[in-house]
């Protein structure tokens, strides 16, 4: 049956009836999107290959990136030929089976090329990557970052490093609290007469949920609890508790454990509940990094309550990695299709118009392309900014008070940058893939295109790890903490030091200068952002006095003010992380220079148009600007455009990666759609397995006794 589609396939597609006509040669749909696609990559002003070095951190991370990608497309348990036919248990058992080939890598491979490897597997398969993902990248990330030196060689020898013998969860949220951790109901009360823990479920609210890899999976979880000593409620402390008998698999005593059943996607995962009823474990279970427990019961508490949550900045960093990853993805998918899909025309008696040439289509796609490109830059920053951060924090001398508050200092910008980056770029991401599918018309709308699975599996991120707008709100109030202790000349980070020149910015004025010129475009929305945030800052003074100094009240008044703060910094933070690495002469060869400004230019002039009220009221543009702005994004769109698809190459997927028949690398859309469906679809029987059950006594029904109307009259 298969080799007879292909057949049928191939002869359509040599079919020569002409529906197009060329310069002159005939085409049809059929034939001519390769040829499209060649004149397409002839027109790079760039050379490719550099663009994907730039990306990707330098020609050795591509080399190695490229060698991890083959691993994965090579190998047999990650075929994903029927991904989008899959139902929840057959996800269940593949990404297992998965998880098991992936943990093979682990022993052997660097950490470097652990991350990478993490990152592509999550591109070819989400659910993988958050199943393993939640047992590296939570549960033993909590015991690094939250546990001693001590605990992290106890649980490594007991299996954690290498998945044997040993699954571990991260149970923090609770059906009554997700982001609001602080509130968290579980208990962790100290037995002073056996030196332990109980650990206690008080309520139906308090039980663990949406908890990845409790249902079938885990054998230990990072259970986040309130601490009780002597009857003090100290707060939320993490600490490790087993869930099964290695044995034979069965819970321990007093762990109920439970599926939460189908998710919106990501069906992969076996997301569960888990309620303790008075479990005991040893005070060592406790992971005591910073806050401690003494055999006397003495509890020590840490300089920053927020340390402990540590584990959670590494998943908003490695968030916005994804973000980019993701986004790449699904904009070649409907760029390329743009290229190759026409649709109307111009002028009559000419050939249809393709997609990607109307300027409206090129509005909706191009400025998305950029922001890929500006996700990139932001996420390179973001990592580098937590890579120095959490080093400088572990080097830290904790007997030096002034050391250790620089370290600190530096862990809460940490916080607030990687916050706003993780809400605005999942979101960006959730965007993206919405709009690229909507771009593709109906055939966006098939399983096939990977649009649908794509969203369903990645909308998570908007809300998984602190909800986006948990997480803007938190920045916006970590940045008008900031403008405040400006004002009392206290020194700020560097993500935030516009605020600093906040009276000087409140003067310039765009007065005629170029709008193209990167330290205009990067002034202007500095020049916003802090007239945003000086509004916002006067505007909390405002309230403090109005409410008594309570802080708290103030801050919830302003909760819009701090949400618009968040995403105005946020935007500029991406576009000066943008220009910042295109003029890093170490990362960025000279021949890429002109497209990647050109990109930034239109990735900041398009932003700058969705917010043109605010360049107004900052006073930074006149009307008349603004009207110059949209001509500039209309002018860098037909400019970046004609390098659409070299760009979308530059990413350097394959098409396993790209897995959409609608995006693949020749083009050649219509014959891969067209195999993917039938192929999946093979139609073997003309009626349908329900025909004797539903279709047939319902289509086959006895006639309804006529009424004789003459009987009537």
């Amino acid at each position: 049956m298969a080799s007879r589609i292909n057949h049928l396939a191939n002869t359509l597609a040599n079919n020569n009836a002409s529906n197009v006509i060329i310069d002159g040669k005939e085409y049809n749909t059929a034939t001519e999107p390769k040829l499209l696609f060649q004149q397409e990559r002839s027109k790079a002003s760039f050379n490719v290959r550099d663009l994907t070095y730039y990306l990707d951190g330098g020609k050795e991370a591509t080399e190695k990136m490229e060698k991890i990608m083959e691993s994965i497309e090579r190998d047999p348990l990650f075929n994903n030929d029927n991904f989008y036919d899959l139902n929840k248990e057959q996800l269940r058992e593949q990404t297992m089976a998965r998880v098991a080939a992936l943990n093979n890598h682990i022993d052997g491979e660097n950490e470097t090329i652990l991350t990478s490897r993490f990152a592509l597997t999550g591109l070819a398969d989400p659910n993988t990557i958050t199943r393993c993902g939640v047992h590296f990248g939570l549960f033993v990330s909590s015991i690094r970052g939250s546990g001693t030196p001590e605990q992290l060689q106890y649980w490594f020898s007991k299996g954690a490093g290498r998945l044997k013998k040993f699954f571990g969860c991260f149970a923090m949220t609770e059906l009554g609290h997700g982001s609001n951790v602080a509130g968290l109901e579980t208990t962790a009360t100290w037995d002073e007469a056996t030196d332990e823990f109980i650990i206690n479920t008080p309520n139906l609210g308090a039980t663990k949920w949406w908890i990845g890899g409790a249902a079938h999976t885990a054998t230990h979880s990072v259970c986040f609890a309130r601490l009780i000593v002597r009857g003090k409620d100290y707060g939320v402390k993490s600490f490790v508790v087993p869930l099964r008998n290695l044995s034979d698999f069965t819970l321990k005593p007093g762990i109920a454990i439970g599926d939460i059943g189908k998710k919106m996607g990501r069906d992969g995962i076996d997301n569960g509940w888990i309620q303790y009823t008075n479990v005991r474990i040893p005070r060592q279970f406790m992971l005591m990094k910073y806050a401690k427990v003494d055999a006397n019961g003495v509890v020590t508490e840490p300089p920053l309550a927020q340390l402990a949550y540590g584990a959670l900045i590494g998943g908003r960093v490695s968030m916005a990695v994804d973000s980019y990853h993701f986004s790449k993805r699904f904009i070649t998918i409907a760029t390329r299709y743009a290229a190759a899909r026409r649709q109307f025309g111009f002028k009559k008696g000419e050939p249809e118009t393709r997609l990607l040439d109307y300027p409206y289509h090129q509005r909706r796609l191009m400025p998305r392309l950029a922001f890929v490109f500006a996700m990139n830059a932001a996420s390179a920053e973001l990592t580098e900014m937590h890579s120095a951060a959490t080093s400088k924090l572990a080097s830290a001398d904790t007997s030096n008070p002034a050391e250790l508050q620089s370290a600190i200092a530096d862990i809460k910008e940490l916080f607030s940058v990687s916050a706003g980056v993780k809400a605005f770029t999942t979101w960006a991401t959730s965007e993206i893939i919405d709009q690229s599918r909507q771009a593709c018309g109906g055939h966006g709308y098939s399983g096939y295109s990977g649009f649908g699975q794509g969203y369903n599996d990645w909308a998570v991120q908007c809300t998984w790890e602190g909800d986006n707008n948990v997480l803007t709100l938190s920045t916006g109030r970590s940045l008008i903490q900031s403008a405040l202790a400006a004002k009392k000349g206290k020194k700020v980070g560097a993500a935030v030091d516009y605020i600093t020149r906040a009276e000087q910015l409140k003067s310039v004025k765009l007065n005629g200068r170029d709008l193209t010129n990167p330290k205009v475009i990067v002034e202007a929305w500095e020049a916003a952002a802090a007239s945003a945030l000086s509004s916002a800052t006067e505007q909390f003074e405002e309230q403090l006095k109005i409410n008594g100094n309570n802080a708290e009240i103030a801050f919830e008044t302003l909760s819009q003010q701090r949400f618009e703060t968040a995403r105005i910094h946020t935007r500029l933070y991406l576009i000066r992380s943008f220009f910042n690495r295109i003029n890093n002469s170490q990362i960025t060869p000279a021949g890429i220079k002109p497209i990647l400004t050109e990109v930034a230019i239109l990735f900041s002039l398009w932003s700058m148009e969705l917010d043109s009220g605010l360049f107004l009221q900052s006073g930074y543009l006149s009307p008349e600007d603004t009207k110059r702005v949209t001509k500039l994004v209309d002018e860098y769109n037909s400019k970046v455009r004609s390098q659409a698809i070299p760009l979308t190459d530059a990413f350097n997927l394959s098409d396993y990666f790209i897995n959409s028949a609608l995006g693949n690398y020749d083009g050649d859309v219509y014959k891969h759609y067209f195999e993917k469906v039938t192929l999946r679809n093979i139609n073997k029987f003309s009626k349908p397995p329900y025909f004797e059950t539903v279709t047939k006594p319902y289509l086959y029904r006895e006639d309804e006794e006529e009424v004789d109307r003459t009987q009537l009259e």
